[in-house]
Order: structure tokens, then C-alpha cells, then sequence
């Protein structure tokens, strides 16, 4: 069993949502963490059609139960109605209920009962490095963190089905939108951009949609946790930066699969691109699991600079690149960001086979990046 970082146990005893993308391992965490709690699971029919038909029988199941007992609730998007069964019994008979859902769109959409504060709020992310015995990042490149996909020799059906399924469940039975198919052409054109800048007008014409509608579907990628974008570091004075987020989705696989890019070659452009995608990826995860304040953003100047991620206001700066040798030339976006921030720690992390520091930038092995990001020696 793989052991996960975030930790749902607490002092206080709070209820918590737990939001997360399907199959990052929410369940499989839940049910560990708490083997003897009431279970409800609203993907399953006998448990969606009776509290759908009637939420107050959440209350009636549970009257008999003792203070302080642990209820799990899986999906509950499903159902919204729940949330005020839930929150009186949370006031009443101090039940502490474990939520968890794939996308918190619905909830935040209907303006459902959101318990009050009464409720914490956790992001399970997918597997990262850390929590793998002998971790392989050229496997995770290519197939991504997704646990039924990363612990398999070659998952690629795995993630056919995954996106099938998440038009199918996520999309169509949510009523999220009318025209699935236009849908799901988006997502790979968005696919495209990923770890780009986005430009609604140009993925418009490859859809064949107006703008505003791409903006609407980046917005349910987002909202249904499958997509997220990195803002654009904006404070520099020297040089004018462009102001456009970036898209990437929630998991390289997934990026990979909709781009086709099944055998993908380390020192290819693919490669690079995904490589970039994964680290993205881990530094996203870690600033979540540490509940750390800082921005994470990206760089890049009208005049080509370019800086793949910045941590806070310009405290770090980190380059990404899958080389074997960094050299100068790919340096050259960290050190014009260093004439805007003097003091900032210049990072850049590679396939160099030692660790180094070049003209004060720390080049690190992606496997050293990594061990001493998860040992709290970077961020």
C-alpha cells in the first residue's frame, strides 16, 4: 500500500471535504484512514436513488448513532440537498462526515449549503515522487501520477477509459454542457496548449466555437479539478511581462493521451515538454499539501525571456529543463529575471547527472529537485 502525504486526521475531530480529481485515490485513503466509519457511496444506484429521493433519510439512518462518530460520503455533488442533513446533524450530534467529490462545480453553481465553515477543505493531487519506493520519473513523465496508471507497465487503455469516463460521468450525466462531442474535441485542442499560454481566440477557430465558449470550457476543466492554470508573474519593472495564464492539466498522462504521445523519447521536444509538465506538477502538489501561501507562477517577457515557474513574489525562480548538460543559453530567462530580483534563489533542474551551481544557479538532478523539494529544502 502506497502511503499518501495528506493526512486527514486531526485534533478537532472536523468534518472535511475532500475535493479531488477521479481516481487520484480518494476513497482508497478515506477508507483507510477510517476502516470502521459509515459508508455511503452516491455512485452506487441504491445509495444515489434513495437519498436523492429523500435527503431526510440521511437523518433517520443515522439517529441512532453515538456522538462522535465518523460518516464518509462519496460524491456528494451528487446530491447538494445532503449538505443540510449534514450540517444539522454536524451541529446536533456532533457527527464528524468525511465528504468527498470529483467537482465541487455543482455545489458552488446551485449555491448549496457549504456547511458554514463548519468543514474543512483538503485537495487529495496524484500520486507524487515522495510517497514511491523506487520512484521512475522517466515512467511518470510518460504515463503520469494517476495510481491505476502509474502502477501499471503500460496503462494506455487505462487512460482511454479515464477521459471516457469523465465525459461520460463528469460532463454529460452533470448536465454541464449540451454538445459533448464539440466538448471533447475542445479537450484535445486544449491538449495542444497545454503548458502554453492560452489564447481563446486561436483554440476558437481550431474548435470551430466562438471564443467565450472556450473560455466557459477551460472554466469547467478547472472547475471539475481536471485542469488548472498557472497566472503570469506580473511585478517586474526592467521588462514588460506578458500577461496570459497558462493551462495544463491536472495530470501529464492525461496531457499525453490527448496528444497522442504514446512513445514519447527522452531528448525529444515531447519529452521536454512533458518533463516540464511533471515538475509543474509536483511543485503544484507540494504547495497544496504544505497549505504554503505563496503563488506559484510563470514568467515570460514581450521580448522572450521566459521563466517556467516562480514561487511568491520572486523569492524563487526555477528553470526546467530536460537536458542532459545545462548550459548558459538555458539560463539566460533566470538571469534576466535576476536584474528584477537580485536576491531571488536561481534553480534550474535538468537530466545532469551531478549537482552543480553555475553563475550562482543551483542546477539539480530532477530526482535530486525533487528529494530535497518533499525534504523542504527548496520551497
Amino acid at each position: 500500500m502506497i502511503n499518501r502525504i495528506l493526512n486527514l486526521t486531526n485534533p478537532y475531530n472536523d468534518s472535511i471535504f475532500v475535493w479531488g480529481a477521479r481516481q487520484v485515490g480518494k476513497t482508497t485513503l478515506i477508507k483507510n484512514t477510517y476502516p470502521n466509519a459509515v459508508y455511503y457511496d452516491l455512485l452506487l444506484a441504491k445509495d444515489f436513488e434513495r437519498l436523492l429521493r429523500n435527503p431526510s433519510l440521511l437523518s433517520e439512518d443515522l439517529a441512532t448513532l453515538n456522538d462522535d462518530n465518523v460518516v464518509i460520503i462519496d460524491e456528494i455533488q451528487k446530491i447538494p440537498q445532503l449538505l443540510d442533513e449534514i450540517h444539522a446533524l454536524i451541529f446536533n450530534k456532533n457527527i464528524r462526515f468525511i465528504l468527498s467529490g470529483s467537482s465541487p462545480r455543482k455545489l458552488k453553481r446551485s449555491g448549496t449549503n457549504l456547511l458554514g465553515g463548519r468543514a474543512l477543505r483538503e485537495v487529495l493531487y496524484p500520486l507524487v515522487s515522495a510517497e514511491i519506493p523506487e520512484f521512475d520519473i522517466h515512467k511518470a513523465v510518460r504515463y503520469g501520477m494517476l495510481p491505476r496508471h502509474y502502477l501499471v507497465s503500460d496503462p494506455w487503455k487505462r487512460l482511454s477509459a479515464y477521459v471516457g469516463v469523465y465525459l461520460k460521468e463528469e460532463i454529460n450525466e452533470e448536465a454541464l454542457l449540451r454538445h459533448l462531442k464539440t466538448f471533447s474535441r475542445f479537450m484535445e485542442i486544449a491538449a495542444f496548449s497545454n503548458g502554453e499560454m492560452v489564447v481563446y481566440k486561436n483554440i476558437a477557430q481550431d474548435c470551430g466555437i466562438d471564443y467565450r465558449t472556450v473560455k466557459d470550457y477551460f472554466e469547467i476543466l478547472v472547475d471539475t479539478l481536471v485542469g488548472y492554470m498557472l497566472p503570469s508573474f506580473s511585478h517586474t519593472i526592467k521588462r514588460r511581462s506578458i500577461q496570459a495564464p497558462k493551462f495544463y492539466y491536472f495530470d501529464v498522462g492525461i496531457a499525453n493521451y490527448l496528444r497522442n504521445r504514446r512513445h514519447i523519447q527522452f531528448g525529444s521536444v515531447d519529452f521536454g515538454h512533458a518533463f516540464e509538465h511533471f515538475i509543474i506538477q509536483e511543485l503544484i502538489a507540494y504547495l497544496g499539501y504544505n497549505e504554503k501561501e505563496e503563488q506559484l507562477s510563470y514568467w515570460r517577457t514581450s521580448s522572450g525571456y521566459e521563466v517556467d515557474a516562480i514561487i511568491g513574489n520572486g523569492r524563487i525562480a526555477i528553470e526546467i529543463k530536460s537536458t542532459e548538460e545545462v548550459q548558459t543559453r538555458h539560463l539566460k530567462g533566470l538571469y534576466a529575471f535576476q536584474e528584477e530580483f537580485p536576491d531571488c534563489r536561481l534553480i534550474a533542474v535538468s537530466f545532469d547527472s551531478r549537482p552543480r551551481i553555475k553563475n550562482k544557479v543551483e542546477i539539480y538532478p530532477a530526482t535530486d529537485f525533487l528529494k530535497k523539494l518533499w525534504d523542504h529544502e527548496i520551497i
